[in-house]
């Protein structure tokens, strides 16, 4: 299912199809790319098999949101490649279960599709279809030496606060804001 588009991808679901398996797989259980993303992650994947539970677990996540929110693939729409994962969700507060009311786009990318702008088009996709809901400020929060991801985020016009603790269990994380415009 499609999710948003741009001129140049797709943001549709992850699917359980060998291709998009194997390149979440490959994707996730590289270093380089689950280095940021937090120690509840459980990151970097080390089986094939871990997949199919990250597909159910996101899916879990989302159930009760349509698609408002998920964990879509990022597809190139002139190759058909998945170059990444894109995500529009409520943060999770201190405790990681409860979700809060702050609604975080993120963006986790394949290290051969980095340098080419699709973090910031896809994150500018779905931020857009957010704010245009009625929603007053949307989230990105990175790692503090993720600076790839801090700059994604200064691309789409975020402002950043400063460093904050209040979500993934108190782990300290820039925070960026981009409110709707008045």
């Amino acid at each position: 299912m499609t999710i948003a588009a741009t001129p140049r991808l797709v943001l549709r679901n992850w699917t359980e199809a060998p291709t998009d398996l194997a390149r979440l797989y490959d994707m996730y259980s590289r270093p380089e790319v689950a280095r940021f993303l937090g120690t509840s992650a459980n990151l970097p994947l080390t089986d094939p098999a871990q997949v199919l539970d990250r597909l159910a677990w996101w899916r879990e996540r989302h159930a009760d949101h349509g698609d408002r929110y998920g964990t879509w693939a990022i597809e190139v729409r002139d190759s058909g490649l998945a170059v990444g994962t894109a995500l529009l969700k409520p943060l999770p507060g201190r405790d990681e279960s409860q979700l809060t009311d702050d609604i975080e786009v993120g963006w986790h990318l394949h290290p051969d599709s980095w340098g080419h702008g699709y973090a910031t088009e896809a994150a500018r996709a779905l931020v857009d279809r957010e704010l245009a809901t009625g929603t007053p400020v949307v989230h990105a929060v990175t790692h503090p030496e993720n600076t790839a991801s801090m700059a994604v985020a200064r691309r789409l016009g975020m402002t950043h606060i400063g460093r904050r603790t209040d979500w993934y269990g108190g782990e300290e994380l820039e925070t960026f804001v981009l409110r709707r415009p008045a």
